[in-house]
């Protein structure tokens, strides 16, 4: 990549640019018009062709979950609006908003710490669960 350039601008841009669009008919409201007229969209995008690097690969993976299929391809969805525009919009909108937070590395989780005190109370608490529930079956008179 060039010096200065944004990997997330230039995925989404890659993305945008090889989504294949299809339109059908939505429920919803729209009256009779809903009958008549394709306004939901349906958005593919084959992930590999976005040639990602792998740990965003993962996280992309992971937050598009069911909607990916075996082959690769990420199937959007969008129905909520009465106008194909509007469908189609949302549905773009979404799919770089997914691909923009796989680009977003969670934050390392910091270990806690515990001191002396909290260790002892801590051992004190298991000791004490432990004896009630060695207390617990058949009494033998």
């Amino acid at each position: 990549m060039a010096e200065g350039s944004d990997p997330v601008g230039e995925a989404v841009a890659r993305a945008l640019a090889s989504v294949e669009e299809s339109f059908f008919a939505a429920s919803g409201p729209g009256g009779q018009n809903v009958n008549k007229v394709a306004t939901a969209v349906q958005l593919r995008l084959n992930v590999y062709a976005l040639r990602l690097q792998p740990q965003v690969f993962a996280r992309l993976k992971t937050a598009v979950g069911s909607r990916m299929t075996a082959a690769g391809e990420i199937v959007l969805t969008a129905r909520r609006f009465r106008t194909q525009e509007a469908n189609r919009a949302d549905a773009r909108e979404r799919l770089a908003g997914l691909i923009r937070g796989a680009f977003d590395a969670p934050a390392p989780r910091a270990k806690s710490r515990l001191n002396r005190i909290g260790k002892e109370a801590r051992i004190k608490e298991k000791k004490t669960r432990g004896t009630i529930k060695a207390n617990r079956g058949k009494i033998e008179w």
